[in-house]
């Protein structure tokens, strides 16, 4: 008896910090921080080096995003900013522990532009689609919901939803005057090398191209027939209490007909300007959610199912699930010294919201120098070890 009584006094802590409930923010409350007796389980010298180190890489380009932008993509033929952007502001983040906050800097409050981290935002509005059966199977050709052409051809017909999700689909065409061999094009050749290459087989090649995730978004528009951004509104950022400043933006534009009214299909990041603006704790909010396998509370907001299948290597990309990214090893997005078992949004300028369900953490960070994102997220594992 003595063994085990001196032996629960030497884990007790530990166990009560991973089995203490979750908490839950209210809706524009104070978010509360981890009650003080468990942080005798964080070093928190190590998590404050990760938060200066984070403050201290802030992303090199302009805060002036028009000017980071067109700089970014300036090799891309026609490129140019065909909706909203909006200045920067500098780096700020929270780290989250069973959705306490433990460590916080910047602006939290500051509404900012998020890029590509909007990717995991749609692929919430397909799994919201896929619980409810409008996609009854992600292996159904898009082609058979939307037929007005975005899918004609022999290969565009071949197109799945898995592979819109996976960006493997390899989709050729132009949506709203865009074209999607002139999106990140290969390094060498020109216009008539990008615009008359083989096509690939959908699913077998991975190619990050936004066209073709606005392909996705237009899809989705006409699955759901309403604006995405309200479908994400009423699903998931009231339920969960984001605040009323978020908003997601496509093209001046990308307007299309659906029942006969005007509706914007939105984009699925910044990179020609529009994509999801939204603050510090509204991502905090969204990586709770995920983090409990997609409940809030006591309600399941989108299905536990969904959120593992994201975390699913696809075929043509170990480290690339339904628009969220995997820290597998041996590939070139994997962050050395870091768990695999980590899942992440990430978007232009070092827009990062991270899942460590083993932690019971949520890592939002904003405006990090990307070359240094694993280097900051190691160094708040480091807080956390056993």
């Amino acid at each position: 008896m003595r063994v085990l009584v001196f032996l629960f006094a030497l884990i007790g802590p530990l166990f009560l910090i991973h089995a203490q409930e979750a908490y839950w923010p209210e809706r524009n409350a104070a978010w509360a921080e981890l009650p003080d007796q468990y942080f005798n389980e964080i070093d928190t010298e190590a998590l404050s080096k990760a938060v200066q180190f984070a403050q201290d890489n802030e992303y090199k380009g302009e805060r002036d995003l028009r000017i980071a932008i067109l700089k970014g993509f300036a090799r891309e033929p026609y490129h140019y900013l065909a909706g909203p952007v909006k200045e920067r502001g500098g780096p700020a983040g929270m780290i989250l522990k069973n959705g306490y906050v433990v460590a916080q800097w910047g602006d939290t409050k500051r509404v900012d532009m998020t890029f590509s981290v909007t990717k995991s935002y749609l692929s919430t509005v397909a799994g919201l689609a896929w619980d409810q059966n409008l996609i009854p199977d992600l292996k159904q050709p898009v082609g058979e919901t939307v037929w007005d052409g975005t899918f004609e051809g022999e290969h565009n017909s071949k197109i799945n939803w898995d592979h819109l999700l996976t960006q493997s689909s390899d989709w050729s065409g132009s949506l709203f005057g865009m074209k999607d061999w002139a999106d990140r094009p290969p390094r060498t050749g020109g216009v008539d090398d990008w615009k008359y290459r083989e096509l690939h087989e959908p699913g077998t090649h991975y190619e990050y191209n936004d066209v073709r995730v606005n392909v996705l978004a237009y899809s989705l528009l006409q699955t759901w027939r309403k604006p995405l951004p309200m479908v994400l509104k009423e699903h998931i950022m009231d339920p969960i209490g984001a605040s009323s400043s978020w908003r997601w933006f496509g093209y001046d534009h990308s307007f299309t007909n659906v029942d006969g009214i005007q509706m914007q299909s939105v984009s699925g990041g910044g990179h020609s300007g529009g994509g999801v603006f939204i603050n510090t704790e509204d991502h905090a909010r969204f990586g709770l959610l995920f983090l409990n396998q997609g409940r809030w509370q006591n309600q399941q907001l989108i299905s536990s199912d969904w959120v593992d299948m994201v975390q699913e290597p696809s075929t043509a990309n170990p480290n690339y699930g339904y628009m969220w990214w995997l820290n597998k090893a041996g590939t070139d997005r994997h962050w050395e010294g870091v768990p695999e078992h980590l899942y992440y949004a990430a978007g232009f300028g070092g827009n990062y919201i991270i899942i460590d369900k083993e932690q019971d953490l949520v890592i939002v960070t904003r405006w990090l120098q990307p070359s240094e994102a694993g280097a900051f997220v190691k160094l708040v594992m480091e807080a956390f070890q056993d």
